[in-house]
């Protein structure tokens, strides 16, 4: 037992290898290793997936890489060797894959969930936008998303860890109220500014109107909600270019498929970019940032580097979620046609523009560049390391779901494994 001691020995086991320079994801797993090596931890991150050229350098800031397989009992020996005290997965499926082998190998080890967002609150919604879209007058139900299987299983995967961290405050609250899942076991971490850009907000060094021209938006092409997001302004953008002749939409995002270049159209200032090096630069050069989503979940990182950037959006109550408490540092919009009127309106009130460019700042400085989210981390780990064992007969039914998912995730892997050294020696 580490007897109130922030464990100092951490694993960290990802779902894919942290790019924070291409989703708010990686960004903000790359605030959370930051944070933890702040506490002078040892830190390991692990995962299955492949290195890709958006991968961040882990190594430079001191953080040991290891690649691990799933359905392979080399984890275990990899595990048993290192005997971490904290383990954090990102995201439920890393939980779902290796959290029994951790239970097993290392039972006293602190369990983190890194929940990014609730996969099945995201899903539930496109599939509402999607019956919407077709006219279908059948609305799904709330009961739809709680009881589909990726909402099951990823309340199961929250019972089953000591602690899981929860982005938006409007999932907090789902998970609490609707869920009913103990607030004992929850923990609200929402976005922080990265430390470049801190000092930037708080000197309010951002170019103001006169300064930026035309409009900007940016997200991963692989998130279904930012694709939708960019057909949408294909829709909407010949409305507003008619009113504002000579203006342009600039459309960034990492891994962009062939469907989007195609969009490209320079005569109508449809400008498909692509990845961009620095994101905060090309938003501070835009006068607003047009972000229009038919579905999501958790934080928009794209609207928090707006903010950060001090530059105004248009959005829908979806984007806008969770991300302020009262006043949008832009104008919240649902229909096609007010979407375009609040661009236009946006876009050429110099004194629409700048109360919201200034509230913009506000908001990205006393909201999300505190560190007082990350200290308030530091304190609920360290009071569950003060004894383990205590925190977790509070969570019964986490008790129950461990043994009954661990036994059948265990047979199955194990399953997988045989049959996968079975092939091997067919094979030689």
């Amino acid at each position: 037992m580490l007897n109130g001691e922030f464990p100092k020995n951490v694993l960290v086991i990802g779902w894919v290898w942290p790019e924070p320079k291409a989703s708010a994801a990686g960004d903000h797993m790359l605030s959370i290793l930051q944070l933890l090596k702040a506490q002078g931890c040892q830190i390991t991150f692990a995962s299955p997936a492949q290195k890709t050229d958006l991968s961040a350098p882990l190594e430079s800031i001191g953080v040991h890489c290891q690649a691990i397989e799933v359905n392979d009992a080399s984890f275990d020996a990899f595990l048993q060797q290192l005997n971490p005290d904290l383990v954090v997965f990102d995201r439920y499926m890393m939980e779902e894959q290796f959290g029994w082998r951790v239970e097993k190998v290392c039972p006293d080890a602190i369990r983190v969930l890194d929940t990014e967002d609730l996969h099945s609150l995201r899903e539930y919604r496109q599939q509402q936008a999607k019956a919407g879209s077709n006219n279908d007058n059948t609305a799904l139900s709330e009961n739809a998303q709680l009881h589909s299987d990726k909402g099951i299983r990823e309340v199961a995967s929250i019972y089953r860890c000591d602690l899981s961290l929860i982005i938006s405050k409007a999932e907090f609250e789902l998970l609490q109220n609707t869920y009913q899942l103990p607030q004992s076991i929850l923990h609200h971490l929402p976005f922080c500014l990265p430390q470049a850009h801190k000092s930037k907000v708080a000197s309010q060094e951002t170019p103001e109107f006169e300064q930026r021209k035309d409009f900007i938006t940016i997200g991963n092409f692989r998130h279904p909600p930012n694709w939708d997001s960019v057909l949408w302004l294909k829709k909407l953008w010949p409305e507003i270019r008619r009113q504002l002749p000579g203006v342009n939409l600039h459309i960034y995002g990492a891994y962009l498929p062939k469907k989007a270049s195609e969009l490209h159209n320079q005569k109508q200032g449809f400008l498909v970019h692509g990845w961009v090096d620095d994101a905060y630069e090309v938003m501070q050069q835009a006068r607003v940032c047009l972000s229009p989503l038919h579905f999501g979940a958790g934080l928009k990182g794209k609207l928090l580097l707006a903010m950060s950037a001090g530059t105004p959006s248009v959005t829908t109550a979806v984007g806008a979620e969770s991300m302020t408490d009262d006043q949008w540092p832009g104008l919240l919009a649902e229909s096609d046609n007010e979407i375009a009127q609040s661009a236009v309106e946006l876009y050429t009130n110099k004194s629409a523009w700048q109360s919201r460019h200034e509230l913009s700042l506000m908001i990205a400085q006393e909201r999300y560049g505190s560190d007082q989210w990350g200290q308030n981390l530091v304190d609920a780990i360290a009071q569950i390391s003060a004894d383990v064992d205590r925190h977790r007969s509070g969570n019964f039914v986490g008790q129950i779901l461990r043994h009954q998912h661990h036994r059948a995730t265990q047979f199955m892997s194990q399953w997988i494994e045989a049959k996968n050294k079975l092939s091997k020696l067919q094979d030689e």
